[in-house]
């Protein structure tokens, strides 16, 4: 790469985004003051037309879902976007490496606006918001589904270019990685399939950024329930990652995760790269 200049990119699950802009600060002045390169959202839950939000110096990107009021991504960027993808992308990677069922539940998936893929000169960034597997796991299948035919189509993206993915990837990777491991394994997100799933995903060659600079660093979370006062207490998981492709693992400078910023029950968390 040449002339590498580093970025500040930052994720944030905002669990609705009209809600967000109506609180104090609102969803504008938080993301001025991220300052961010990229700003990337999930959970945005809104269809197109439902809201004219003014970001000056920023290109947007948009993912709706077809259910109203669910779901939905959108990314935030200074740089214009050569090309950009939608959660559909992973489709034709589903029909090949993917059993005729568990195709027709990544098919639905994608319907949910839980991908914006940007690409840049120098790398790819991937916004996704994955399924989450529901109380009683009702929703595993879907939801390792779509993680193979994700984890497939982010290994190719990275033979055209680096690769960095951030988002609500639904799931506490490790026991250091939520408040109360022990009486939460086999709930969803904290399942030994969802767990062994990202694991797959790092295997194929991703790095969790935060973790990777933080390998001990215990009470760091990215999402509270809103209940029981978990905030509070920091009864929290670590849901929210930046991954970055193995190849750029070095170009990291900082991973953190701003548990100042309130407004949703997840805080933004953010990578510091030169690309």
């Amino acid at each position: 790469m040449s002339n590498p200049r580093e970025l500040r990119l930052v994720s944030w699950n905002v669990n609705g985004l009209r809600a967000v802009m109506k609180k104090d600060p609102s969803f504008t002045e938080i993301a001025e003051s991220l300052d961010a390169d990229v700003l990337a959202l999930q959970e945005t839950k809104l269809q197109e037309g439902q809201l004219e939000l003014e970001l000056p110096g920023y290109h947007q990107t948009w993912s709706y879902a077809e259910r109203k009021g669910y779901s939905g991504t959108a990314v935030f960027s200074r740089e214009e976007p050569i090309q950009v993808l939608h959660a559909d992308a992973l489709l034709p990677v589903a029909h090949e490496v993917l059993s005729a069922e568990d195709e027709e539940l990544v098919a639905v998936a994608a319907t949910e606006g839980r991908v914006c893929a940007l690409e840049f000169p120098a790398y790819w960034f991937v916004d996704v918001y994955t399924p989450n597997a529901q109380g009683e796991l009702a929703r595993l299948d879907t939801r390792l589904a779509w993680d193979t035919a994700y984890r497939e189509w982010l290994s190719r993206l990275v033979e055209e270019k680096p690769v960095v993915t951030c988002g609500d990837f639904n799931v506490a990777h490790e026991e250091i990685d939520l408040k109360n491991p022990k009486s939460n394994r086999g709930n969803a997100g904290f399942s030994d399939e969802e767990r062994e799933s990202f694991t797959k995903l790092l295997d194929a060659g991703f790095t969790d950024t935060f973790r990777t600079r933080f390998p001990e660093l215990t009470g760091a979370y990215s999402w509270w329930s809103y209940r029981f006062n978990a905030r509070k207490n920091n009864a929290g998981w670590r849901i929210d990652y930046f991954l970055v492709s193995n190849d750029i693992a070095g170009r990291v400078t900082g991973a953190s995760i701003l548990s100042e910023v309130f407004g949703s029950d997840h805080c933004p968390v953010e990578l510091s790269i030169e690309l």
